[in-house]
């Protein structure tokens, strides 16, 4: 990886090279579209987000639409979780290899339009499902390539901002999705929500097309775990970041110091994460069937899942600053335990309401565990993760983690469907509620793990 000096380095090489052999001066119009394509090519991307937004919801209440039950949306979440690992694993070493940041990125745009005209001849649900699978594969060639866009086209000193800027226009982005969703509901039948959501996709790979400039110095995804913010961005986008295929011995390695009071930190901080991922799997893929079996109409449907959104949003413009006046173990604790609060609440109001009373709850408790709950326990998490890795060992450290995650999320959207269908959806969601309350029991345990090693050190 280059330094500062050394990227200027080589930018000047490169400047002085065009301007020998008396060649002319460059036009005013040159000069100006290379402006554009430097300092505005993520423009191209806003688009693009704006068709991810609300194609997770939509997918679900299409199947349902198609007389599915939870049980079949449970399998469609589980089918795309399951092609999100090894499709994270599949692009990343192709990013790493090929090296092509433009084409990568609008052959992603291209193919995620084509799979989104294609949801409008679904006819079952199991094409559906298998359309979202599809969709999975082709979204995740296009998350690496823009996060090491980021850091290639601008300097060290601005990488920080950078990633905001580029953090806020997915954001942003997927919340205009989530309204054009809402209001597309009321005009138009759902199967064609996915028309204008294509056209966009389209847009965004012609803009990506014309303002993606090929970066004179590349990086290797090594670079993304090396600075925390981009560790994080990447990690908000997908939880599924293989530097390499983790092998049985790196699992060995790190759950083997549990045994060990100074050295179970780390393997308790993955368990916890993986309950995390376990009770987001489950609690996810059932409030979409849950609302709608209370007849609650698509409209305000994408209204709730946008509104969690929002606050999302918000929220995590002051998570950072509310994390770095406490301790990591227990912001995140903290952040867990009122995650847990709110998905038992709608367990309790999902047992003694129906219809549109369930809602009201719904506005309350969900924007408050899918936004402020976890925002706070994003960052001081993620904070912990970063802290675990070392330039020998980030391989095989992140390599566990994105497995955990994986298996964790596959398998509690598995057991989602089995749950709700079975027990009823407030079963669902108090037994998330209970994988939360065993995920923060983890995490408080590390800090006596992490006493330990302070009294070891001043005894020492």
């Amino acid at each position: 990886m280059l330094d500062d000096s050394e990227s200027g380095a080589a930018s000047g090489k490169q400047s002085g090279d065009k301007s020998e052999g008396g060649s002319q001066p460059k036009s005013m119009k040159t000069v100006f579209l290379e402006r554009i394509r430097c300092s505005g090519w993520m423009s191209s991307v806003l688009p693009f987000n704006i068709a991810l937004g609300p194609v997770g919801t939509l997918v679900q209440l299409l199947i349902l639409n198609f007389n599915g039950t939870v049980l079949e949306v449970g399998l469609a979440i589980t089918l795309f979780n399951a092609v999100s690992v090894p499709a994270a694993l599949f692009w990343g070493f192709v990013t790493d290899r090929f090296q092509r940041r433009r084409f990568l990125i609008v052959a992603s745009f291209l193919s995620t339009a084509l799979i989104l005209v294609l949801f409008v001849f679904a006819q079952t649900g199991y094409w559906v499902s298998f359309l979202y699978a599809l969709f999975s594969f082709a979204t995740t060639a296009s998350t690496t390539p823009l996060n090491l866009l980021v850091m290639e086209t601008e300097s060290k000193t601005k990488w920080a901002s950078a990633f905001a800027k580029f953090s806020m226009i997915s954001s942003v982005g997927q919340t205009v999705g989530l309204l054009l969703g809402m209001v597309g509901s009321v005009y138009f039948s759902l199967e064609y929500l996915v028309i204008p959501l294509a056209i966009l996709s389209l847009i965004s790979a012609g803009l990506a097309g014309f303002l993606i400039k090929e970066p004179e110095v590349v990086f290797e995804r090594q670079v993304l775990v090396m600075h925390k913010p981009s560790f994080f961005l990447r990690l908000r986008h997908s939880p599924y970041l293989f530097l390499r295929i983790p092998r049985v011995h790196h699992f060995k390695r790190i759950f083997m110091n549990l045994r060990h009071e100074l050295t179970r930190h780390t393997p308790l901080l993955y368990l916890a994460i993986s309950f995390f991922f376990l009770s987001a799997g489950i609690f996810n893929t059932s409030l979409v069937p849950a609302l709608e079996a209370n007849g609650i109409s698509s409209l305000l449907i994408f209204a709730v899942i946008m509104l969690g959104m929002v606050v999302q949003i918000v929220a995590f413009r002051f998570a950072g600053r509310y994390a770095e006046r406490k301790s990591l173990v227990k912001t995140a604790v903290g952040g867990l335990v009122l995650r847990a609060v709110g998905y038992g609440a709608l367990g309790v109001f999902a047992y003694l309401l129906t219809g549109l009373w369930f809602l009201i709850p719904v506005l309350i408790f969900y924007p408050l565990s899918s936004g402020i709950a976890y925002s706070i326990y994003y960052t001081s998490s993620n904070t912990m993760i970063f802290n675990t890795l070392s330039p020998k060992r980030n391989g095989s450290y992140l390599g566990v983690y994105s497995a955990l995650a994986g298996v964790a999320t596959m398998g509690g959207s598995f057991a989602s469907g089995f749950l709700s269908f079975y027990l009823g959806f407030y079963v669902t969601f108090l037994i998330s509620a209970a994988f939360l309350g065993v995920a923060a029991w983890l995490l408080s345990l590390t800090v006596s793990s992490q006493m330990s090693v302070k009294s070891a050190a001043v005894s020492g």
